[in-house]
């Protein structure tokens, strides 16, 4: 069973309305939808939860990302034989 939505009326600055919206288009998801999880995460604890997690693989994974990265970049910083300088 869903709940009945509400409407509500938000004011925004003009720069953070095209910020949200870029955001939620990159999420694919409407706005709508966007807020309402940004509001569920910030109210739940769901958001506080997965930046813990995140520190966590930092702080034991860290030094392994970074080599996966510049592994991962060193074709990038290389001269391509023929390529302009």
């Amino acid at each position: 069973m869903t709940s009945a939505k509400r409407q509500p009326q938000v004011r925004l600055e003009e720069a953070v309305l095209e910020a949200g919206k870029a955001a939620a288009a990159a999420r694919r998801l409407d706005f709508n939808k966007y807020v309402e999880r940004l509001i569920i995460e910030d109210t739940t604890g769901a958001r506080a939860a997965g930046m813990a997690a995140t520190r966590r693989l930092i702080d034991e994974h860290g030094v392994s990302l970074d080599d996966v990265e510049q592994h991962l970049d060193a074709p990038y910083g290389q001269q391509q034989p023929g390529a302009a300088a």
